[in-house]
């Protein structure tokens, strides 16, 4: 489970991450990341119903990406604030592929 301090939680600062932050696309995924004055990065995931209309896939998919930026939280540069999407094309996909493509983000 990723610590509290290190998740986004509040609308606001999701907006201001959607509205000022970069963009950075892959097959599968995006992500938007925007500096924020903390000493500590912040993640929010964002997987909506397109992606698929059960939220038990939609939770897996939120898990699997939680465990990775767990696990590499300490390769992470610290003080940026950031969203990780996913597109259609995530279905199906191993542990494996989208740790290699959120890696390569």
């Amino acid at each position: 489970m990723l610590i509290k301090q290190c998740r986004l939680q509040k609308d606001r600062d999701f907006e201001l991450v959607f509205k000022k932050g970069r963009a950075f696309k892959s097959k599968f995924l995006f992500l938007k990341l925007k500096r924020n004055n903390l000493g500590i990065s912040r993640f929010g995931f964002v997987i909506g119903k397109t992606i698929s209309k059960k939220s038990t896939v939609r939770n897996k998919i939120k898990r699997r990406l939680r465990d990775i930026i767990e696990r590499n939280l300490v390769k992470i540069k610290s003080g940026f604030d950031v969203i990780i999407g996913t597109k259609t094309e995530i279905i199906g996909r191993d542990y494996s592929d989208i740790k290699e493509e959120l890696e390569g983000l």
